[in-house]
């Protein structure tokens, strides 16, 4: 499929980005078989262009193929067949699959030509010359249908907040396309010229967004890199509308939103290759593992109904990424009314900061305590990890409740990446960590040297930990 909209690199355009790549290579596949079978039709004589009867079997043309597969999506590109197809015409992507066209033949008759090469039957190239625009065509409309289709659904898009000087924000949105006021949503439009800092904060708070766009022609730059600051606090991406910049100034690289130039100030790990193989592999492995351990799912369940009133499972809102809430799952540990006998445990906690935890918690059933030391009690997760809510590495979810009480603004970086069953905190004493200071630095340790490796370091070193239940009270 090709890339819808390209204009700027948010996580929706960067993922575009992405799937450029990826569209290509199906592209490739897609001209290479097109290609097979329009010699599969010369071949078996359904159809015959020239004056021969009988053709080579296909390993003749194998040339052909290795010149096409490999440039047919190249010179696509190069004639922006890949660029805005929300934007564009059947026609216009007729006339760019053409233009790509004519420069394979080109490529064909220089290798004929310099390289001596041999096309042994002219229908081959001429049936592939009528099928593969159509196929190319064909695909492109069903995806635009299928991404637009979408994008009405809200199954996928991008909420946002833009904050600035109010002519500025008004200037920025009466130029946003109609493909792009679908692809983004502006939860929250914030005059910084009549309001401070913190009603940025607040609306960060309040809405769920990974990215703000600030947006302004003569605001005080003090106030801008307030507005930067707490965006990098809070983990959020900054787009600066950098349009007061002059191409001669050396700067850094920047975005484009809406024809304007903008500097994107990120404090997380952005869309790649890299983080697409995590969320796929989370949901893989979670599936995997909900199969394999069913039958324990089981009986714990029975363990718990019979040993403790009340229900199986315990359900309780976190903050997710973002600080976006969802439904964590666990196999219930306490008794049936833990939540309310929580305040007249609080002189009892143990951590510094917004978090509780008590030892020897009153409220942990006999059951309780074993599900909690051998981490049997996280395993419901993975179908938070399958929905998507969780990953199987990341920082650790807490309750929405806890989260409100952050006081240090730095504390809500943890939310830039999405949160998991186990984590550098997890392996590196759990209840040992008293202090939430020390707890948020593991987290930001882990989001600032993230990697592919580094979670497979974490889950091989929490298969001991969960084991021999390290750490865990």
């Amino acid at each position: 499929m090709c890339q819808p909209v390209a204009w700027p690199r948010s996580m929706i355009a960067r993922r575009h980005e992405i799937n450029l790549q990826f569209n290509q290579f199906i592209d490739a596949v897609l001209l290479g078989t097109v290609f097979w079978f329009a010699h599969f039709i010369r071949f078996n004589g359904l159809i015959i262009l020239d004056s021969l009867w009988t053709i080579d079997g296909f390993g003749r043309f194998v040339w052909i193929l290795a010149v096409i597969m490999p440039f047919g999506p190249f010179l696509l590109e190069m004639q922006g067949f890949y660029n805005y197809p929300l934007e564009k015409s059947a026609w216009k992507s007729v006339r760019q699959m053409t233009a790509a066209g004519l420069w394979l033949f080109v490529l064909l008759g220089s290798a004929v030509i310099f390289l001596r090469l041999d096309v042994p039957s002219r229908s081959v190239l001429i049936l592939f010359a009528i099928f593969a625009p159509i196929a190319l065509l064909l695909r492109e409309r069903i995806y635009v249908w299928h991404y637009v289709r979408r994008l009405r659904q809200g199954a996928v898009g991008e909420r946002i907040i833009v904050a600035g000087e109010r002519k500025s924000m008004g200037e920025l949105m009466n130029t946003l396309t109609p493909a792009q006021k679908l692809e983004v949503q502006v939860v929250a439009a914030i005059d910084l010229e009549t309001n401070g800092i913190e009603t940025l904060v607040e609306a960060l708070h309040r809405h769920a967004v990974g990215r703000v766009v600030l947006t302004f022609h003569r605001m005080e730059l003090d106030k801008v890199q307030r507005a930067i600051e707490a965006c990098e606090t809070e983990g959020v991406e900054a787009w600066l509308n950098a349009d007061f910049i002059h191409t001669s100034v050396a700067r850094p690289s920047y975005e484009v939103l809406a024809k304007r130039p903008m500097l994107v100030f990120r404090a997380s790990p952005e869309l790649s290759w890299a983080m697409l193989v995590k969320a796929s592999s989370d949901r893989v492995l979670a599936a995997i593992g909900l199969v394999v351990l069913s039958p324990l799912f089981v009986i714990v369940a029975i363990a718990i109904r019979c040993t403790s009133p009340g229900v199986v499972f315990f359900r309780q809102k976190r903050a997710g990424l973002h600080g976006h809430p969802f439904n964590m799952w666990k196999f219930r540990t306490m008794c049936a009314d833990a939540e309310d006998l929580r305040g007249e445990l609080s002189s009892r906690n143990l951590m510094k900061g917004p978090v509780f935890k008590v030892e020897d918690d009153p409220r942990v059933t006999k059951l309780g305590a074993w599900l909690r030391r051998t981490s049997i009690d996280e395993f419901p997760q993975l179908l938070n990890v399958l929905k998507g809510d969780m990953s199987l590495v990341g920082p650790r979810p807490l309750p929405v409740y806890e989260v409100e009480k952050f006081e240090a603004a730095a504390h809500r970086r943890r939310l830039s990446m999405k949160p998991g069953l186990t984590c550098l905190w997890q392996i590196r004493g759990r209840n040992k960590v008293t202090d939430f200071q020390d707890w948020v630095r593991m987290d930001l340790e882990y989001i600032d040297n993230w990697s592919v490796f580094l979670d497979l370091y974490i889950l091989i070193r929490t298969i001991p930990v969960v084991l021999l239940g390290s750490g865990a009270k």
